[in-house]
């Protein structure tokens, strides 16, 4: 009678095996490589070349493991007073949270890099010669598109840091240095790289169709 009068308690489990732990990183790590293999796989059938699949996952294994990185200096970051009190700087655990928060960051570093390389098929097409005036000119037609998706994104990510919540600085502190880390690879890392194809040549004086291309930009 006292079993039955009893309210019911489920069983919980405060802490976790190492054999647990080292099965969350694998599949973490799967996880990610899997992503980018895919992503290679869908630059490389929409553009036809591999070269420009191959740029785009040096890019996004340079964003992952500079995210992952900075996860890691959080731990000294969080003896700051200024970032524990106000930037809301912890620990962090990689956990399921941070790994979706990593992928999240995959798939944004992606899309900035396509629309590069859009721009630089583009003008390729137009006049048949993938030169370095060229790429430049593409990233700087691209510039301010970039740059005002990445200034909004980072605005609505330091809102969530800030009211969102707890359980939230985790995500936030990763999608921020994550698109901040995208933002500049997809333009320095990624389209430069397009150039080592062996189909890219150098520039010459006046790269053809350099004037149009940056009346275009303009």
């Amino acid at each position: 009678r006292e079993s039955i009068s009893q309210p019911a308690q489920l069983s919980r489990v405060t802490k976790f095996d190492g054999q647990v732990a080292s099965e969350a990183k694998t599949d973490t790590a799967v996880a990610i490589i899997f992503s980018i293999i895919g992503i290679m796989a869908y630059i490389w059938f929409r553009f036809g070349n591999l070269q420009y699949g191959s740029a785009t996952v040096v890019a996004l294994v340079h964003d992952t493991l500079f995210t992952i990185a900075a996860v890691g200096f959080a731990h000294y970051l969080s003896y700051v007073g200024f970032f524990s009190d106000v930037l809301l700087v912890e620990p962090f655990r990689l956990n399921l949270v941070l790994v979706a928060a990593i992928l999240t960051v995959i798939g944004y570093s992606m899309n900035d890099t396509v629309v590069i390389f859009d721009r630089i098929r583009e003008n390729r097409g137009k006049y048949g010669v993938l030169t370095r005036q060229l790429v430049n000119d593409s990233i700087n037609q691209t510039l301010s598109r970039t740059l005002l998706t990445g200034v909004t994104t980072l605005a609505v990510i330091l809102i969530m840091c800030f009211f969102g919540g707890t359980g939230i600085p985790c995500v936030t502190y990763a999608l921020f240095i994550g698109i901040l880390v995208g933002t500049y690879s997809s333009i320095a890392i990624a389209a430069p790289l397009v150039l080592l194809s062996r189909h890219a040549q150098p520039a010459p004086s006046k790269s053809p169709g350099s004037r149009e291309l940056q009346r275009a930009g303009a």
